[in-house]
């Protein structure tokens, strides 16, 4: 009787090493797992960081000015706290729903678009740098994970982007009609 296994057919190597859609979508790699659980420890340090970068921005004046420091600090948290549940088990609808509604709130807060993207996108590029800072490799497997962890941050961001732009245009667009009739 032989020991020796059977070597895997090609078809299940290339699930390893490059998972069906269906796959990447329900799980992040074990590297991208343990990243993601030090984003969510470090949820408060990063929204810390996230409005000391907000702070210094010449490009965000009237957004700092205008959005209340604890109420950013939340929402970053928020994200940062819970970002594998958001990049995981958060459908379209609920992105579309919280940021609809954070878009609305800006808008209501006075603070231009350019100024919204640019703070959502800031969110990002901090995450993304802590990202990068962690999970730092020199493996395939890993390197994969990561892409596949910078895909799903790239997705849910780009939807916020696109989902608060319309709570924005929505919301002035409302005032516009309003403003109108009077």
């Amino acid at each position: 009787m032989s020991l020796a296994r059977p070597l895997p057919s090609a078809p299940r190597w290339r699930e390893v090493l490059m998972p069906t859609k269906n796959v990447q979508e329900s799980k992040l790699g074990f590297l991208s797992g343990n990243v993601i659980r030090l984003i969510e420890i470090n949820a408060d340090t990063l929204a810390d960081g996230l409005w000391a970068r907000v702070e210094n921005s010449p490009r965000l004046q009237r957004y700092r000015d205008r959005v209340p420091k604890e109420e950013l600090r939340q929402r970053a948290y928020e994200i940062y706290r819970h970002l594998g549940e958001w990049l995981q088990n958060t459908s379209e609808s609920d992105v579309e729903r919280r940021y609809v509604a954070v878009g609305e709130r800006r808008a209501e807060q006075n603070v231009p678009l350019s100024q919204l993207i640019l703070a959502i996108v800031a969110t990002k590029e901090h995450l993304w740098e802590h990202i990068t800072d962690e999970a730092l490799t020199d493996r395939a497997v890993d390197l994969f994970q990561v892409l596949e962890l910078s895909r799903s941050v790239e997705k849910f961001f780009d939807r916020a982007i696109y989902f608060a732009t319309i709570g924005h245009e929505r919301h002035a667009s409302a005032h516009r009609a309003v403003a109108a009739r009077s």
